[in-house]
């Protein structure tokens, strides 16, 4: 598939009605896993589109640029609109919050499994084991405070179990930067992996960053906050693995080309019917708008798409969400105690006793056991006898199969 060689409409005939706007909704106990997941892949990326758009008007003196941007950015606001309403009146905020784990989980191994890059294979895998442990913390939280359990939500397709935890995630945010692609000279699967999962891991702060409020207890509220900080970590790694000296015209092209490869990739692997639809004419508005930005492109760069993507357009393997459990397994036991130092990362026993590190997690954190993505594992073992898992064999790493002990010192506390 080559979305420059597909028909398309002129960006004025490109809006949607506003009766269109509004779709009808997934139904929460008979929608496949994935099939939200994708709803909060697309939204999310949706709302990277619009506001980098927004950050590209702020810096752009070029009238013909600022108006296409403004015609572009309103539809691509309509796209975001109508992804968000697929969302159920009746889905609570933790089943919401379980399924944007479960997406970063498998959309960061998807990514990572076919990777080339070894900066970006590296990156993927360490925020993993983050999300991973995420999505065990709010499954306690669903199971102390709702009853209910949280592998019905993902399909019993993605283990609940702990990760690196929590409470050794809080790093000093210098650390967080990585070293960028070069867009000149990077695979194509890998521009659209760095784009993919920063518009995905920045939907998930995002999210957190608005939510924490309206949670109906004090350590939900505290839980979402203190998660919310990991996931603009998170971010901040991602966004660090684009490359900055692409201008704003070729990230343009790459923001419009990464939506059509999304969508499509979407619709192609989408058993529900209805959001099949819907992916498939987001994905007729992306070829548009992928087309009005190579316009602008070669007008104002003289430049075309193959100097930015590498190819003719033809698309690269398309993203199939599905489960991962023994490449996550994997990762778990090889790289479970793992933090950043620099550029890099390092094992935590490998860190200098003076690391700022062990300055920053005493600075903010004062005592770990007070936390509250481990108070809330706690109070399960309290109430449940045990901590809340899914898993379909022993955890892989024998200092966090006790279901009785959240461990807090692991990747965390030397030796």
């Amino acid at each position: 598939m080559n979305p420059f060689k597909e028909r398309s409409k002129t960006p004025d005939n490109n809006f949607i009605p506003l009766k269109k706007m509004y779709p009808r909704s997934y139904n929460k106990d008979k929608t496949p896993p994935y099939s939200k997941t994708r709803v909060i892949l697309m939204n999310g990326t949706e709302f990277e589109s619009a506001w980098f758009m927004h950050q590209f008007a702020r810096h752009c003196d070029v009238p013909e640029i600022k108006q296409a941007l403004a015609v572009v950015r309103r539809q691509e606001q309509q796209q975001q609109k109508r992804i968000s309403c697929l969302k159920p009146i009746n889905e609570s905020i933790l089943e919401t919050t379980i399924a944007y784990e479960q997406l970063a989980i498998d959309l960061t191994a998807c990514l990572a499994v076919r990777e080339k890059d070894e900066n970006n294979v590296k990156a993927l895998n360490f925020a993993l084991l983050e999300d991973f442990d995420h999505l065990y913390r709010f499954a306690n939280l669903l199971k102390t405070d709702k009853g209910a359990d949280a592998d019905v939500l993902v399909g019993k397709l993605t283990e609940i179990m702990p990760g690196r935890p929590t409470v050794a995630e809080h790093r000093y945010p210098a650390d967080e930067i990585k070293p960028h692609i070069d867009c000149a000279t990077a695979d194509l699967y890998s521009k659209l992996a760095v784009n993919t999962i920063t518009a995905a891991e920045q939907q998930t702060m995002n999210y957190y960053m608005n939510i924490a409020q309206w949670y109906k207890n004090d350590l939900g509220r505290r839980l979402y906050a203190e998660i919310g900080m990991i996931e603009e970590a998170h971010v901040t790694q991602y966004e660090s693995l684009k490359d900055p000296n692409a201008t704003w015209l070729e990230m343009w092209l790459l923001h419009e080309y990464t939506e059509c490869w999304l969508y499509y990739s979407c619709f192609e692997d989408e058993s529900d019917a209805n959001l099949k639809r819907i992916w498939g004419e987001h994905f007729r508005m992306e070829v548009c708008h992928l087309k009005l930005a190579a316009a602008m492109l070669k007008k104002y760069e003289r430049k075309l798409p193959v100097q930015v993507l590498g190819c003719d357009g033809e698309f690269p393997e398309l993203l199939r969400l599905g489960s991962n459990k023994e490449y996550i397994r994997k990762v778990l036991r090889d790289t479970v105690t793992l933090t950043m130092k620099d550029e890099g990362y390092s094992e935590l026993d490998g860190l200098p006793d003076g690391h700022r590190y062990f300055g920053f997690q005493k600075e903010f954190l004062q005592d770990g056991a007070k936390s509250p993505s481990h108070l809330v594992i706690e109070k399960a073992i309290k109430a449940l006898g045990r901590d809340y898992r899914y898993s379909d064999s022993d955890h892989p790493v024998k200092s966090l199969r006790d279901r009785d002990r959240d461990n807090t010192e692991l990747a965390r506390i030397k030796n």
